[in-house]
C-alpha cells in the first residue's frame, strides 16, 4: 500500500529530526556564526528602505514621506557623482592590479625559499600587519609622511630634495593608500595561497626534477596551474569587496584638498549620512555601491568560468 502526501512528510520530518539528533554538537557550532550574520548582515539591510523615503530618524518610516528614486536622482545628477564613481573604480583598480597578485607571488616565494628558518620569518613578518589597527596603521602612515618630523622626508631632505606634505596632494594619495593596504594586507592574504601549495601533489615536482625542469620551469608547469583554482575563486570573492576599497582608511587619510582622487561612494555616503543627516541619499548612493558590487562579481564570475573552466557558481 502507497503511502499518502501526509504520511511521506511524517517520515522526512522524523527523518531530519533524527539527523538533528545525531549531528547536534555541530549545529551547536554553527549556531553563533549563523546568529552573527542574520543580526549585522542580514537584518541591517531592512535598513535599506530609507533610499526610497525623505526618512527622519525621529519620526522612522511611518513618519517619513515616501520619494521613489528621488534620493537615486539626487545622487546621479548631483556634481560628487562622476568624481566618486571614478575614484571608487581607480582605487579598486589599484588594489587589483597591485594588491591581489603581490600574496600569490609572496606565497610562491615563501615556498621556493630552501631555507625553512627565513621562510617563517618572512611568513611572520608579513603576517603581523594584518593584526594591527586600522587606526594606527593610518597614524603611522600620517607620521612616516609628516614634512617636519616624516622619516620619508627626512630622507628626501637628505638627499637634497624638497620636504613635502604628501597627504594634501591629491595625486599622491592612491600610491599612499595602496601600498599602506599593501603592506598590512599581504602576508595575510598569502596564507590562502600557501595552504594551496601544500595540496600540490610533491611528486609532480619530483618527477619534474628528473625530467631536468630547472626551478623557473617547475614554478610555471605545476605551481601555478596547480593554485589557479584558489587564485580564481579569491578572486571573484574579493571583486565585491574592492568596490568597498576600505573606506574606513580613506577617512583617516583623505583632505578636502585631496577629494579629487581620494573621495569615493562610501566616503560620500558617510558625509551625507552622519555629517550632513542626508540619510535617504546616504543609503541610496550605498546601494547604487552595492549594486555596482554584485554586476562585478556576476560578470567575473561569468568570465573566469569561460576562460579558465573554474567559478563559484
Amino acid at each position: 500500500m502507497k503511502k499518502g502526501n501526509g504520511d511521506t512528510l511524517i517520515a522526512r520530518d522524523r527523518s531530519l529530526a533524527r539527523k538533528l539528533g545525531r549531528c547536534w554538537p555541530l549545529y551547536l557550532f554553527l549556531l553563533p556564526g549563523l546568529i552573527w550574520y542574520v543580526m549585522f548582515c542580514y537584518k541591517p539591510m531592512l535598513g535599506l528602505r530609507m533610499a526610497f523615503y525623505d526618512y527622519n530618524i525621529f519620526r522612522g518610516f511611518e513618519g517619513s514621506r515616501f520619494v521613489g528614486l528621488e534620493n537615486f536622482k539626487i545622487y546621479m545628477t548631483g556634481p560628487d557623482f562622476a568624481r566618486t564613481v571614478k575614484n571608487t573604480i581607480m582605487i579598486a583598480l589599484w588594489q587589483m592590479l597591485i594588491c591581489f597578485p603581490v600574496p600569490v607571488i609572496l606565497a610562491i616565494m615563501i615556498t621556493e625559499m630552501k631555507s625553512k628558518i627565513i621562510a617563517k620569518a618572512v611568513q611572520t613578518i608579513s603576517f603581523l600587519p594584518h593584526f594591527i589597527s586600522t587606526v594606527v596603521v593610518c597614524g603611522m602612515v600620517v607620521n612616516f609622511l609628516s614634512p617636519s618630523t616624516g622619516i620619508i622626508n627626512m630622507i628626501l631632505v637628505k638627499l637634497g630634495f624638497e620636504a613635502k606634505y604628501f597627504m594634501v596632494y591629491p595625486q599622491y594619495f592612491r600610491p599612499v593608500y595602496t601600498t599602506m593596504t599593501l603592506w598590512q594586507t599581504a602576508g595575510f592574504n598569502a596564507i590562502v595561497y600557501i595552504a594551496a601549495l601544500m595540496g600540490i601533489d610533491p611528486q609532480l615536482y619530483e618527477a619534474a626534477i628528473v625530467d631536468g625542469a630547472g626551478r623557473w620551469r617547475r614554478i610555471i608547469n605545476i605551481t601555478v596551474p596547480g593554485i589557479l583554482p584558489t587564485v580564481v575563486t579569491m578572486f571573484i570573492m574579493n571583486i565585491g569587496k574592492m568596490v568597498k576599497v576600505g573606506y574606513e582608511s580613506i577617512l583617516l587619510l583623505y583632505e578636502p584638498s585631496t577629494y579629487a582622487t581620494a573621495d569615493v561612494i562610501s566616503t560620500y555616503s558617510f558625509r551625507m549620512g552622519i555629517q550632513n543627516g542626508d540619510y535617504g541619499v546616504a543609503t541610496a548612493a550605498g546601494l547604487f555601491e552595492a549594486v555596482i558590487a554584485l554586476v562585478l562579481v556576476v560578470a567575473a564570475n561569468k568570465v573566469s568560468k569561460r576562460l579558465t573552466e573554474n567559478a563559484l557558481w
